[in-house]
């Protein structure tokens, strides 16, 4: 059964202003620290593994300048590291350097005591019921973001 427009418009506007909320927090709680939410979220992509620049600014939805500009500050800061693509010259592998792995998790214990702080009056079972609804929701957006952007899928004529 197919979801009623009003209940999208309505998710559209919780997800929406859950973001917003995120942003805020995240905003607030690293005020003054060296790196912002924008370099946390980059350092976050980084930490998963080395990866091409290009394949980065896709998965995080910005432009290859901006990306640029975010790896030219946490190369400045000493959090990541750059070097050439074995397999292209013209590309660039980022990872992050020991010091970028101490300080995403410094990050990420942070963000987590603060968030274990916001939902203290949340049981075990409505954050591990929110996270698998969230995790169902991201899944199906991104399955049907890959299937749009792949177009339709045709079957050719005898």
């Amino acid at each position: 059964m197919a979801v009623a427009p009003d209940t999208a418009a309505d998710l559209v506007y919780r997800i929406f202003d859950l973001q917003r909320v995120v942003r805020c927090v995240a905003s607030a709680s690293f005020r003054g620290q060296d790196t912002g939410v924008a370099l946390q979220g980059v350092l976050r992509y980084v930490g998963e593994g080395e990866s091409r620049a290009t394949h980065l600014a896709e998965r995080l939805g910005v432009s290859a300048p901006v990306l640029s500009r975010h790896i030219a500050d946490l190369e400045e800061q000493g959090y990541v590291v750059r070097r050439q693509d074995p397999s292209d010259g013209r590309a660039q592998l980022v990872a992050l350097s020991q010091a970028g792995v101490e300080k995403l998790r410094q990050i990420e214990e942070q963000r987590t005591a603060t968030l274990q702080g916001y939902l203290s009056n949340w049981s075990q079972e409505d954050a591990e019921d929110t996270a698998r609804v969230l995790s169902r929701l991201s899944e199906a957006i991104k399955q049907s973001a890959r299937a749009t952007a792949a177009g339709p899928i045709t079957t050719p004529t005898p």
